[in-house]
């Protein structure tokens, strides 16, 4: 009787771990996440949505639960911060439909390369098709968006973890005396060039470890090794600069998340 007992327990416990899996993997969420600054001399807020590593994820028929979600958020801009695809995609088809159903309620999306994206055969390809359906490619480049009267300043760096990066070039004249956001896909970015000058930077690439321990966090993340520091969330790197790392919406090497359900971000920018 007891051990009877204890295999109901046993398969009871797996049904709820599979479970939870089949959640966190397949169901998306939207985080929400809010800065302030002293730069940003407005009552209106700024609205940013983060959408990072994909990996080819489809959620529901044509993604149109995904869709919704986003076209709610009513976003001054969307960024694409890598891995849209995977190394080994060969279709882009889906990827660039999503594209083309979010962009005919906001022009306004912005793309920085992940290194699924860079190691990809049809990387250019990529790239190509991006630019047909209105992204701006913001690798090693900088432009200004005007959000609620606000200027911003939104700066991208091509993926720091295969050495693309050219801080330099994409901070070149950029006004210093408005609010910057840096978009790079891997935090490394952060250690590398600990003197940024941005107030917020954008990334993702550690999926937040895809699988997190209670109390513990992520086991490992790409780049980072076992029990990563910056693997999911929102960091103070100084007084007036913050990192955002989006945990993303897809997987790689493992097709499973566990206590790390996929996700992607709305960060409001506010008045300090």
């Amino acid at each position: 009787m007891v051990k009877r007992m204890e295999l109901v327990i046993f398969f009871l416990l797996l049904l709820s771990f599979l479970l939870k899996i089949y959640h966190d993997t397949q169901f998306f969420k939207m985080n929400r996440v809010t800065v302030q600054s002293d730069k940003i001399h407005s009552e209106s807020e700024i609205r940013i949505v983060q959408i990072s590593d994909l990996h080819d994820k489809v959620f529901g028929k044509n993604n149109k639960r995904f869709i919704t979600a986003v076209e709610k958020t009513h976003a001054d801009a969307i960024v694409l911060t890598g891995d849209l695809i995977n190394t080994n995609t060969r279709s882009f088809i889906p990827v660039f439909s999503l594209i083309e159903r979010i962009s005919t309620k906001n022009k306004q999306i912005y793309f920085v390369s992940g290194n699924h994206d860079w190691t990809n055969p049809k990387y250019n390809l990529l790239l190509k098709g991006l630019q047909e359906r209105g992204v701006r490619l913001l690798n090693n480049k900088q432009t200004q968006i005007v959000a609620n009267g606000v200027p911003v300043n939104l700066v991208g760096v091509d993926d720091p973890s295969t050495d693309h990066e050219d801080l330099n070039k994409a901070f070149r004249n950029v006004d210093k005396s408005q609010y910057t956001i840096l978009l790079a896909h891997d935090p490394a970015v952060t250690e590398e060039y600990p003197n940024i000058p941005a107030e917020l930077i954008l990334s993702g690439h550690t999926h937040g470890g895809q699988i997190r321990l209670p109390l513990i966090g992520a086991l490992i993340a790409p780049g980072q090794g076992f029990f990563p520091r910056l693997d999911k969330g929102l960091f103070k790197l100084h007084p007036n600069q913050f990192l955002y790392v989006d945990s993303g919406l897809g997987t790689s090497v493992l097709p499973v998340r566990l206590f790390n359900q996929s996700q992607f971000s709305l960060i409001t920018i506010r008045e300090k």
